[in-house]
């Protein structure tokens, strides 16, 4: 009997550990400012932008990107990611995705910039995070910044 009362106290404190575990970073109707610099073939961009979760697995939002060196230029744009936590079973503390991005260049040949990205975070608060971000299309590139729910 006292077999079956520690097993059933396992299952119990499993189901609310395992409950909580899978919680998406940004439920849906939440929103994130993400700011912060990198690294791309053009430049030293810095970077801003918002996400807005329209699902609790998928964010959507505008991003500027402001690239610095001899011809400056900016890139404003629209984002969509993919959040991977419930698939790969991950805490709440890491946020990984992958998505696309299209923009336009303003200050160059006003061309139009089209891309993926695949990043992840950590938040070390229940508002703010850091990030990484590694990205391909028009130009590779980098980013490092941080992250703020609001």
């Amino acid at each position: 009997m006292l077999k079956i009362k520690i097993v059933s106290v396992f299952i119990l404190l499993g189901g609310v550990i395992f409950g909580q575990t899978f919680r998406a970073p940004l439920a849906k109707g939440d929103k994130q400012l993400n700011m912060g610099l990198g690294f791309n073939t053009n430049g030293l961009p810095l970077y801003g932008g918002v996400d807005f979760a329209v699902h609790d697995e998928v964010t959507i939002g505008p991003q500027v990107n402001l690239v610095l060196d001899d011809d400056a230029y900016m890139t404003l744009g629209f984002r969509g990611d993919y959040h991977f936590n419930r698939l790969f079973e991950m805490t709440r503390e890491w946020d990984v995705y992958a998505g696309a991005n299209a923009g336009i260049g303003i200050g160059t040949d006003d061309a139009l910039e089209l891309g993926l990205q695949i990043g992840g975070r950590y938040y070390w608060s229940n508002k703010w995070g850091i990030n990484l971000e590694f990205g391909g299309g028009n130009t590779f590139s980098t980013k490092l910044g941080v992250s703020m729910k609001f």
